[in-house]
């Protein structure tokens, strides 16, 4: 019985050097320039008050207790959890002291820091989106519909609509690849290259830059309310189930030695 017959397409060779080459190369020349251009608009954070990192160590501290309450003894863990509800109804580990409570959130129009991180946050949004658009804005014009290889392992048809953009033909193998396709492909598929050529910390990449946006968060928000983040955090140490890991340790270690005997 024969066997299925494989789809050939006589592609012109040029192919590779106009097209497939030429956005290969585009793509790893923009994503250095992002990184350097990046690198430029980056603006230097302020460093905090030391109020504040106090602030933010004590629900550090507070949140450590909650994810390792095992590591101490049911009146250790009482005493800590009693001391931080005290201070918190008080406020006194707010930034700003007892003054500090029932403000709210800032509003970050008012906050020259937040302003700035506003600034960083479009300016890196700028660095990643222009270079990107006027990209694809080249290749739609100019290499839109090409078919540019071929890989070399076969491949579900769920791939064929990320591997075939731009191109209409509903019985083509999806094993090939499309230039739109693969300018998609290059996009995100560079960073090895770009750690190669500029380190592994870089701000080349597409998708590096998107991590950093979204652990920056959003500054149009405003700074986080302190107060209702400390009583949550007294909640939270209000309802965990305390087991300390050595209780009954004497007991396990004889039972342990009893029959290894």
């Amino acid at each position: 019985m024969a066997g299925p017959v494989e789809q050939q397409i006589h592609r012109d060779p040029a192919l590779f050097y106009w097209i497939l080459l030429p956005i290969t190369v585009v793509m790893i020349l923009t994503g250095i320039l992002r990184h350097y251009l990046s690198t430029l608009l980056q603006t230097t954070p302020k460093k905090q008050t030391l109020l504040k990192m106090r602030e933010q160590r004590h629900l550090m501290r507070a949140r450590n207790m909650n994810i390792n309450h095992a590591q101490v003894s049911k009146a250790s863990f009482n005493r800590r959890k009693e001391w931080f509800a005290d201070k918190v109804k008080e406020g006194t580990l707010l930034a700003d002291g007892p003054e500090g409570r029932g403000k709210g959130k800032p509003n970050p129009l008012s906050d020259p820091a937040m302003m700035e991180g506003m600034m960083g946050m479009m300016k890196g949004n700028v660095a990643m989106m222009v270079p990107q658009s006027l990209i694809m804005g080249w290749i739609n014009a100019f290499f839109s519909g090409y078919v540019i290889m071929k890989l070399p392992f076969p491949l579900t048809p769920q791939f064929k609509q990320m591997l075939q953009a731009g191109v209409g033909t509903r019985d083509l193998d999806v094993r090939w690849v499309s230039s739109l396709s693969w300018y998609f492909l290059t996009l995100f598929g560079l960073q090895p290259v770009y750690n190669f050529i500029l380190g592994s910390n870089n701000a080349a990449s597409q998708v590096a830059q998107q991590m950093q946006t979204q652990q920056q968060g959003n500054p149009m928000g405003g700074a986080e309310d302190m107060e209702k983040i400390f009583k949550a955090e007294v909640e939270n140490l209000e309802v965990v189930e305390h087991w300390y890991v050595l209780d009954g340790v004497e007991d396990r270690l004889l039972a342990k030695l009893a029959t290894g005997i």
